[in-house]
Parts: structure tokens; C-alpha cells; sequence
């Protein structure tokens, strides 16, 4: 996303009333902060009445005070330092109910996630990895745990998937340097957006790969090298990363591709059993009965 909508307000300041005027500076001055505020709440910032905020929304052309705040919030997401977004977090919870808040605020990005990814992409993704040669799975930084996770099950269906180490950027290139026409990339990304996933997402693509791209949005720096795009709503407004969502996609990503490939699975997993009983992998459970 742009800053199409703090030049929208540059260009239009000299046509708005005084109290809109207000509220225009107010946001181009300080958009970190008024992403995450009510109408109500800005309205009481800047000196104006919640409708007159509202009405102001209307005038830019958009359909509510929501979606003109949602555009803010997307502007904004790979900008806010750390710092910025712990003081985000302490302002929207404060010394409220913690607990509840991130929980009802991670249902939340779930049900949006439900509700806003293409059933399409997800299927031609599906097809993707199941027709890959060689399966290369890429995450940076907070987005590598979600990349292990998805690593560590398709180890178990699949006989060539790379985690890509990405603890350096020439040892990551060293590792997909093979990379090419028939293989599969999965990359996973999230605001603030990683320099080193999109430089290598320019490399694979320019190596005829495909990518399968997880990350928040069709403005992600992501899209252009992007063959298959997985949308998952993701939380900025905190110094942790909310990542609930993706985990949940990539969960049900790992599901479709073992039910596609069933009967592969099943005895992959009937061989495993046997291995984990022998070297006692797991804990066996005590059922309480005497020996």
C-alpha cells in the first residue's frame, strides 16, 4: 500500500472545513496512533464530534469510519518501529483484560482469514506442491517457527523438502542455488516484511521456480514474485507477532496435501509407528493395570 491516502489528504487540505482540517493533520502528524482509535476516541483528540469524523470518512470516499481506518492500519503495518507498537499495544489494552483481549482479537484474524482466502489459490497451491519436484520452505525471523512447523510434517510425506536456514543471507542463497523450473517454494512473511525473503523470492522466481507465498495482504512486497498467494490476517498492533492465523492456514494447507496424497501417507506413518515403537520415541502411556 502506498501513501496514497496522507497525499489524499495533502491534496484536498485546502477544501476541508476547519474541523476536518484537524483531523487531517492530526493523522498525516500522527497515523501510528490514529490507526487503532475510534471515531469517537479521535474525534475527542483532535476537538471535533464523532459524526464529524464519520462524515469525513464519507467525504474521501470510503463506505464507513471502518474502512477508512482498515486503510490506515495497512499503510502503516511494515512502518511501525517496536517501540511504536508496544506503545499501539499498551494504548488498545492498557491494564485491561490481557487474556481475553489477544484471544478474542486472534479469534477474530482467524474468522477474517476463513472468510477472505481464495479457495481457488488454496487449491492450486495444493496441486503445486503435490506435482513439486523439490519442496524448498522459507521463513524469516518470527515467520521461521511457522516454516519449521510446516517443514517438520511435510518431512513425513514428502522425500525432498529444504527448510531453508536463513541465519545468513549468502548461506540461504547457497542452499536454493539448485532451485529451479519443477520445484516449489513456500515462503511465509509477515509486516514488518523481511528484505531477505524478498530478495530471495526474486532469485527463485527468476530461476523459474514456483512460489507460494503466506503473508497478509495483495500489497505485500511478496506479490510480484508470487505464483500462488495464501492470505492470512496477521496482528501488528502488539510487539509480538500475532501469527494464530497463519498457523491455523498452514495447519489446514498440511491437511489438504495428506488427504490428497492418502494412501502415501497412511503407509508412510504405518512404517513411522513401527520405528517409534522400536526406538521408543514416545512415552508409552501407564494404563494402571498390573503387570
Amino acid at each position: 500500500m502506498k501513501n496514497s491516502l496522507l497525499s489524499k489528504l495533502e491534496r484536498n487540505t485546502a477544501s476541508f472545513s476547519k474541523g476536518q482540517k484537524k483531523i487531517a493533520a492530526y493523522i498525516m502528524q500522527n497515523y501510528d496512533k490514529a490507526a487503532f482509535m475510534t471515531a469517537s476516541a479521535l474525534g475527542e483528540k483532535v476537538g471535533v464530534s464523532e459524526s464529524t469524523v464519520v462524515r469525513f470518512a464519507s467525504e474521501l470516499g470510503f463506505k464507513g469510519y471502518p474502512e477508512f481506518q482498515k486503510e490506515i492500519q495497512q499503510m502503516i503495518k511494515s512502518k511501525l518501529t517496536a517501540v511504536q507498537r508496544m506503545e499501539v499495544s499498551e494504548s488498545l489494552i492498557g491494564d485491561g483484560d490481557v487474556i481475553r483481549s489477544v484471544l478474542s482479537k486472534d479469534i477474530e484474524l482467524i474468522r477474517e482469514t476463513a472468510e477472505k482466502t481464495s479457495k481457488e489459490d488454496f487449491k492450486r497451491a495444493v496441486e503445486a506442491i503435490k506435482k513439486a519436484n523439490k519442496i524448498y520452505i522459507l521463513g524469516v525471523r518470527s515467520s521461521a517457527a511457522l516454516a519449521s512447523f510446516l517443514a517438520f510434517y511435510f518431512n513425513l510425506v514428502f522425500d525432498s523438502v529444504v527448510l531453508v536456514d536463513t541465519s545468513s543471507a549468502s548461506e540461504m542463497f547457497e542452499q536454493m542455488f539448485r532451485i529451479g523450473e519443477g520445484d516449489v517454494c513456500i515462503a511465509i512473511s509477515f509486516p514488518r516484511y523481511s528484505k531477505q525473503t524478498v530478495n530471495a523470492l526474486r532469485f527463485i522466481a527468476d530461476r523459474k521456480a514456483t512460489v507460494i507465498s503466506i503473508t497478509d495482504n495483495d500489497a505485500s512486497p511478496m506479490v510480484p514474485y508470487t505464483d500462488h498467494l495464501l492470505v492470512a490476517k496477521s496482528n501488528m498492533a502488539s510487539v509480538v507477532d500475532s501469527l494464530v492465523a497463519p498457523l491455523s492456514l498452514i495447519n489446514a494447507l498440511i491437511v489438504s496435501v495428506t488427504l490428497s496424497k492418502k494412501d502415501e501417507v497412511y503407509n508412510n506413518f504405518n512404517e513411522l509407528e513401527s520405528i517409534w515403537e522400536k526406538y521408543q520415541v514416545y512415552e508409552k502411556e501407564d494404563t494402571g493395570a498390573d503387570e
